[in-house]
């Protein structure tokens, strides 16, 4: 099992971290790139008066297309110089069809590299486009933190965020590619006391990971901050390259109302996150 399609969602001709670390990660893999060139239509129709709201959608759709196609073009440019397998296309959507196309883009691919949809300077584009290359495609995504970070593809040390979701499971089942190249594999808990198997705490998953090669250790912290803060330090003090977590437990809606540990980790994530839901 490895990575043979990586997809790459970029909506800014300078995302250079972004772009970057998926041509390395393909060419590792021995994968196809393969690169779409966004170019998003934000405005909201019924917000202007009758003619005025016909002008301002075509302003904004000819904009979304000169975008897409500027992206595009800088990616064609880009990638003429490497020597790995790639494709480029571009689309324009509006914001409401936004899903539905990046979910189709990513129906197929193995793995979706992103940088972090959350913090100072993200727009709502890049939050859906990782929404939905996860709901609509059903595929796992890379984010990248802001600095210019590679993903590991034979990382040190990998924590798994593990809390007996569906989740999380799946997000560890992608990752065993990655995890069986791994030189350490830590099984974090975060108070796992009202578990069904609270005696033995990611033993289960120990267990099933070791036969497919993967040896681990087990963590049990206590609760003593919100349940993000308490896996990132764990991730800094233990040296780890790479978060293996599963994403959104509860509804999308409360996590951008309330917060929640996707939305958290992702603000805040100084090192990859491989996430799937």
């Amino acid at each position: 099992m490895s990575y043979r399609t990586i997809l790459t969602v970029v909506t800014d001709a300078s995302a250079a971290t972004q772009l970057d670390a998926a041509i390395e990660f393909a060419r590792a893999e021995e994968a196809h790139l393969s690169l779409l060139g966004l170019g998003v239509d934000a405005t909201m129709g019924g917000y202007y008066f009758d003619a005025g709201s016909a002008i301002v959608q075509r302003e904004a759709i000819e904009h979304a297309q000169e975008q897409a196609a500027a992206t595009a073009a800088a990616l064609r440019a880009r990638m003429a110089r490497e020597d790995i397998r790639w494709s480029v296309e571009s689309a324009i959507a509006q914001f409401g069809s936004l899903p539905a196309l990046v979910g189709r883009a990513a129906r197929f691919a193995d793995l979706v590299v992103q940088t972090r949809p959350y913090g100072a300077g993200r727009t709502a584009d890049a939050e859906a486009v990782v929404e939905a290359a996860m709901f609509q495609g059903g595929a796992p995504v890379m984010i990248l933190p802001d600095a210019g970070v590679s993903i590991p593809r034979a990382p040190k040390r990998v924590v798994l965020a593990w809390n007996q979701s569906s989740e999380a499971l799946a997000a560890i089942r992608a990752a065993l590619p990655l995890l069986k190249t791994a030189g350490e594999v830590a099984i974090v808990v975060v108070d796992p006391g009202t578990w069904a198997d609270r005696e033995d705490p990611g033993g289960s998953l120990s267990q099933w990971l070791d036969r497919h090669g993967v040896s681990t250790e087990i963590s049990v912290l206590a609760k003593t901050a919100p349940i993000s803060d308490v896996i990132a330090r764990f991730c800094r003090e233990t040296g780890a390259d790479m978060l293996v977590m599963g994403a959104y437990g509860h509804s999308r809606l409360r996590e951008a109302i309330l917060g929640g540990a996707t939305r958290n980790m992702l603000e805040k994530t100084e090192l990859p996150v491989f996430m799937a839901h």
